[in-house]
């Protein structure tokens, strides 16, 4: 067995949200071993500066590197918009974010050209989901959106609450008027409101009857592409795990260990049996 083959995927988010990432690189690559990262000392970076987001990012990767990764998700949007190729002129390891996967989706789904963007104010100030659509189809118009009680609604595991769907019905009204057909789930956290997020966007009494409005709107889980994307790199560059021996995975946290143990397993889909606490100030 190559030595590469030993080697983990390495993903940092800000705070728990990008397991939604890893969630779907373990369903895709349900071999290969993964080290987390999630920064929650610092979380949340969506209302940071460029210049502390890209100093945080700097730091996370450097932690990773030391854990011998081959590979790095950057599994946070804000990190994602401001960071990342920043990242990648520093770094040799190859990484990839979450926004093109997630742009790329969009692009391939939208009929009409008309899609929306939803996440948090640090990404949709960015403007990166428009230039990443706009670098692959200029014609597609974008409507982005900060939603940033979703990441408070996810956390506090108000996934099926009335007062989470009013909520989200109010944040996605403009975009139900615009008649969007695709909607990006620019977060790490959105995912775990896709039900909701589905039916806040349905055709409601607010379109006329002879609207062309649409029925459904697709959604587009940039974690889902994202992982589909790590799976396509790592088999171009021979880098997957060729080992069926059970995989083993370890996560690591800037702060609070136990709630992010709590919190992650409903955000991953699964039991996480111990996290550890890292001085990231140190890297």
């Amino acid at each position: 067995m190559k030595l590469k083959d030993e080697k983990k995927i390495g993903i940092f988010d800000s705070g728990v949200g990008g397991l939604t990432v890893a969630r779907e690189i373990l369903k895709i690559l349900p071999f290969e071993q993964i080290i987390y990262f999630g920064d929650t000392a610092r979380c949340p970076y969506g209302p940071r500066s460029k210049k502390i987001v890209r100093e945080f990012s700097l730091q996370n990767v450097n932690f990773l590197l030391s854990q011998n990764v081959k590979f790095i998700v950057v599994a946070c949007n804000t990190s994602s918009a401001l960071a990342l190729d920043f990242l990648k002129k520093r770094f040799e390891i190859p990484m990839m974010g979450v926004i093109e996967p997630g742009a790329k989706g969009a692009v391939e789904a939208t009929k009409n050209k008309k899609v929306g963007v939803i996440g948090t104010l640090g990404t949709i100030s960015s403007g990166s989901y428009v230039k990443a659509i706009h670098k692959m189809d200029k014609k597609i118009i974008i409507y982005p959106l900060s939603c940033p009680l979703f990441v408070s609604l996810t956390e506090e595991g108000f996934i099926n609450k009335k007062a989470t769907y009013l909520i989200a019905e109010e944040y996605l009204k403009p975009l139900k008027k615009k008649r969007i057909d695709t909607l990006i789930l620019g977060c790490t956290h959105y995912p775990l409101l896709k039900g909701v997020i589905r039916n806040a966007m349905k055709k409601s009494e607010g379109f006329p009857k002879d609207s062309s409005s649409i029925e459904n709107v697709t959604l587009i889980d940039s974690a889902e592409k994202t992982a589909l994307d790590v799976k396509r790199f790592l088999l171009e560059k021979d880098l997957l795990r060729k080992s069926d021996k059970e995989p083993s995975h370890k996560f690591f946290v800037s702060d609070q260990p136990d709630k992010f143990k709590k919190l992650g397993q409903r955000f991953l889909g699964k039991k996480i049996k111990r996290v550890e606490l890292v001085d990231i100030n140190k890297y």
